[in-house]
């Protein structure tokens, strides 16, 4: 994690640049980034007493919970998941166990860690990957091998060499070939054809490894933190598929392979872990739906009992994975909610103190669609521009029409459910729909975008009270 460079402050600029409004949300996820860069220069002891100050976002849907989370764990590349507190069950109830929150983020770090590995041995995995290739488009001829008719012996070996933990002889080893200068020399011009990405589009066979398939045993293991297909893989020999791609999906598919032979995946496990361990951000979405509130309900002591198998986690402790150990004491938890129903109060006593710092998210006003519409990097509007393009149309928005789609969407929320700045997309969906669906086919040429196209397209909807419930 680099934070050295990224103070507060310019966390919160960069957040600046997909997420409008909400400034004390995001000074406050701001500081709570930067006390881990300030606890990593302490001393060791001194970093085992200080734990994670874990915020509890409090807002309506689409005021941008989520977003922010996400993009803050972008700006330091920390390993994060986002999980549905409603999607736990209580431990002996059917559902998933709420340790698997931690699993996922284990999985999210090694991946991360694998990529980084991955990039600094990509040029000689490079290399060994062209080798293969031209082998397999320049293929040699092929020696018969001698057969031993002894087919106890064979099966004996086979099993000696799998208790030893080797490959039996015979599986994932190449056929014997023998090269002529011919092939050598067409072999050598290959390569050259290779380089200059002269082959990138020929289709060609090749031999990969089945991919996994997920299976209802296997996520029962997985709850043990144990994969049985990591298990039997290295028992078994790998099962081959052939698929039909072109040289350029070839070439990086042998590439990923031979990084997995050059990259000691111990290592990328320990680090992970390290990483999750020390950078990770779990998201809990929907928490106020597993606070009971004043209502007795009849699914209440299930809640309860999620709050209570959710609490170890964030307090701290120990969760295995298939990669080893995880421990959950520095891991940054965001708890988010609406909390329409209930309040941060009716969660357990034990879980709130967990969640010191709250924040509360404030309703997007017409400016700020209008702002959410035009400024941040990933705007809607730049969004829907560049997908018109792509079929030669350039489409232009007027100030006016942006001011109109800022004014309906606003209207929309408060005549009906307040869904933030997602109502956007769904107005915008409904504008464009004409021009989506004609684009492929129209000339090339300019449309633009006024507030009278807009009335005449989706104003009559916004003025029925009835149709916009089903429309926008």
């Amino acid at each position: 994690m680099d934070l050295m460079n990224k103070t507060p402050k310019t966390i919160v600029a960069e957040l600046d640049q997909f997420v409008i409004g909400q400034d004390q949300a995001k000074k406050a996820v701001a500081v709570a980034l930067y006390n881990r860069y300030r606890r990593m220069q302490l001393s060791t002891k001194m970093q085992q007493e200080i734990t994670p100050k874990n915020l509890l976002m409090i807002g309506p849907t689409g005021v941008g919970k989520t977003e922010i989370a996400r993009r803050l764990a972008k700006i330091v590349d920390a390993p994060f998941i986002k999980v549905e507190a409603t999607k736990f069950t209580e431990v002996g109830y059917v559902g998933r166990d709420v340790e698997s929150m931690v699993r996922d983020l284990a999985d999210v770090a090694v991946h991360m860690e694998e990529t980084e590995q991955f990039k600094n041995v990509r040029a000689k995995a490079a290399r060994q990957a062209d080798k293969r290739l031209v082998k397999l488009l320049v293929p040699g001829i092929k020696k018969e091998q001698r057969k031993n008719n002894n087919n106890v012996n064979d099966l004996m070996n086979m099993f000696n060499a799998l208790q030893k933990g080797e490959t039996p002889a015979g599986f994932g080893q190449a056929e014997p070939e023998e090269v002529t200068d011919d092939i050598r020399n067409e072999r050598l011009s290959v390569k050259e054809q290779l380089d200059k990405g002269l082959l990138d589009n020929r289709e060609i066979e090749i031999q990969v490894d089945e991919p996994k398939k997920a299976a209802p045993m296997n996520d029962m293991m997985g709850q043990m933190g144990i994969d049985l297909n990591d298990t039997l893989g290295s028992i078994m020999p790998k099962k081959k598929i052939t698929r039909t791609v072109t040289v350029k999906e070839a070439r990086e598919i042998f590439i990923q392979e031979e990084s997995a032979k050059l990259v000691n995946h111990a290592d990328i496990y320990h680090d992970a872990l390290q990483r999750a361990e020390n950078t990770g951000i779990i998201f809990i979405d929907e928490i106020d739906k597993i606070a009971a509130g004043g209502k007795k309900q009849s699914g209440e002591v299930s809640r309860e009992g999620v709050q209570r198998d959710i609490l170890p986690i964030v307090e701290g402790s120990q969760v295995n994975t298939k990669y080893g150990v995880l421990k959950t004491d520095h891991i940054l938890f965001i708890g988010s909610g609406a909390f329409a129903e209930s309040k941060p109060s009716d969660l357990i006593a034990e879980l709130q103190g967990r969640f010191p710092i709250r924040v509360e998210l404030e309703d997007l006003t017409e400016k700020d669609f209008i702002r959410i519409l035009t400024e941040p990097n990933n705007a809607l509007v730049k969004q829907y521009m560049a997908l018109i393009g792509a079929d030669g149309v350039h489409v232009t928005f007027t100030m006016e029409a942006i001011e109109r789609i800022a004014a309906i969407a606003s209207q929309v929320n408060h005549d009906t459910d307040n869904i933030g700045a997602r109502r956007l997309a769904t107005i915008l969906e409904k504008l464009l729909e004409d021009i989506l669906f004609e684009g492929p086919d129209m000339q090339m040429g300019d449309i633009t975008i006024t507030e009278q196209y807009v009335n005449d397209k989706i104003g009559d909807i916004a003025a029925d009270k009835d149709l916009t419930r089903f429309i926008l």
